[in-house]
């Protein structure tokens, strides 16, 4: 059996991971009117760790599936 709650904590934190990115983009254009290069950065980083995380779990399972026929 597959080790369901090690998966789940990557996709809860990669989605944490988005979330809060998107938040602080939020809270400095409110609060600057601006978003800063640093926070682009972090953004761009936190989403190519997100795809990154979900896009290796469906190659892991494409490959478990041809080896398995």
């Amino acid at each position: 059996m597959e080790n369901t709650r090690f998966k789940t904590s990557q996709y809860v934190c990669a989605m944490l991971l988005v979330v809060s990115s998107i938040a602080l983009v939020a809270y400095q254009v409110v609060s600057i009117d601006d978003v800063a290069a640093g926070l682009l950065y972090y953004v761009a980083q936190s989403f190519l760790l997100a795809g990154s995380i979900f896009g290796l779990d469906q190659y892991v399972r494409m490959i478990q599936k041809r080896g398995g026929e």
